[in-house]
């Protein structure tokens, strides 16, 4: 079975797995990292980490056109509903198998309030566990944290680490994370989108590659990587 994953810019990504079309945290319009429409994304299910405008973005246009089934905690999920879209409702720590693998929310130091001032529960990141038993961790927004160290006893092949700093962990908390993830992939997310979280993400694969076993893959907004 094939896996591809393609960044968008920012910490929006698409994944195909088994047949099925994933966007995690659809941020389109609006975002200067990206120059594809959200109209030309296509989506059997979006993945929502929390409630900011960054990451909600474009997720209730795509859901409607597509007919997608929006995943994300029960208070963004209940909110989605209200807009007249499918959801289904995780919270932190808790699983789902759904028809594209086995979906855990993980734990994230952030915030999530909703563009319209509705409580966006708590931030959130994903583990996903394809059908053919690859292990993805998408960390979205969010600190450094100990149970990092926890995610990474799952045996992680690919993870998405945000590096951009300011608004989530930064070039050195990130390099941490990997020592503590020790995936065998890591692709770094989150930066350049703006001039606060501007950073050098060749430099930052460079210092993970020479403290650590762990290969870097850096991707310009819209390349793809097979796992």
């Amino acid at each position: 079975m094939s896996n591809k994953v393609i960044w968008y810019g920012h910490a929006t990504l698409g994944l195909e797995t088994d047949g099925h079309k994933i966007v995690i945290d659809p941020f389109f319009n609006g975002n200067p990292a990206t120059s594809i429409s959200p109209e030309a994304v296509e989506a059997d299910f979006i993945l929502v980490s929390h409630g900011h405008f960054d990451h909600v973005g474009d997720a209730v246009a795509i859901a409607k056109r597509t007919d997608a089934l929006v995943i994300s905690n029960a208070e963004i999920s209940g909110w989605f509903q209200k807009q007249g879209v499918k959801s289904h409702p995780q919270h932190l720590g808790g699983g789902y198998k759904h028809p594209f693998g086995y979906l855990k929310l993980t734990h994230a130091l952030h915030g999530s309030g909703l563009p319209d001032g509705s409580n966006g529960g708590n931030p959130g990141g994903f583990l996903l566990t394809t059908n053919d038993s690859k292990k993805v961790y998408m960390a979205q927004d969010t600190g450094l944290f100990g149970d990092m160290k926890l995610i990474g006893e799952e045996g992680v092949d690919l993870a998405f680490l945000p590096i951009g700093d300011n608004f989530t962990m930064g070039p050195d908390d990130a390099l941490r994370a990997v020592k503590m993830i020790q995936p065998k992939t890591v692709v770094p997310i989150h930066y350049n989108t703006f001039d606060v979280i501007e950073q050098d993400s060749h430099a930052w694969a460079a210092r993970v590659e020479k403290e650590t076993s762990v290969k870097v893959v850096v991707l310009n907004p819209g390349d793809s990587l097979d796992f």
